[in-house]
């Protein structure tokens, strides 16, 4: 398995999907319970090679990637060839801003000694999708850009 098996809840959401994986490969609903009762491996791979095919999908369109902490954002822009990232640091350990309040101080005090903007742009490895799911894993969220437009209007301002 490349990434990571999708949970009940994703499998239960791509229900119809299954459905359909199943049958390119010539499964029916009855041979699908029978493989389950018989072949649990085998059903395990089934799944497995189906998480692993929706992540493809996902990943393929991802563009722009974000990820909060305490007291960090790391905004990224995955184009063909790199990963670009915007970071803001706050270096005020009052100042939480993955709390509503922390946020909207930050909001207000950009230009305040204790935030640093940094940006950084690293070459995409031969995998892209997996640079993209070791992000994903980290706790980063998959975007519009949003946030990664704006700050980048502020850096290069």
């Amino acid at each position: 398995m490349k990434y990571a098996r999708l949970t009940k809840e994703q499998f239960e959401e791509m229900h119809q999907e299954f459905i359909n994986f199943l049958a390119t490969q010539s499964i029916t609903a009855d041979e699908w319970e029978q493989i389950k009762k018989d072949k649990p491996e085998a059903a395990e791979e089934e799944l497995d090679i189906f998480s692993d095919l929706i992540w493809e999908g996902v990943l393929n369109k991802v563009e722009y990637l974000e990820h909060f902490s305490p007291n960090q954002i790391f905004l990224f822009h995955i184009t063909t060839a790199t990963i670009e990232l915007i970071a803001v640091k706050v270096e005020n350990e009052a100042i939480d801003i993955t709390t509503r309040e922390g946020y909207q101080w930050l909001q207000t005090n950009l230009l305040d000694d204790t935030v640093t903007i940094y940006t950084s742009t690293r070459a995409i490895s031969d995998d892209r999708n997996k640079d993209i799911f070791a992000l994903i894993k980290q706790g980063a969220n998959i975007t519009q850009g949003d946030l990664y437009g704006y700050f980048k209007n502020i850096v290069e301002g």
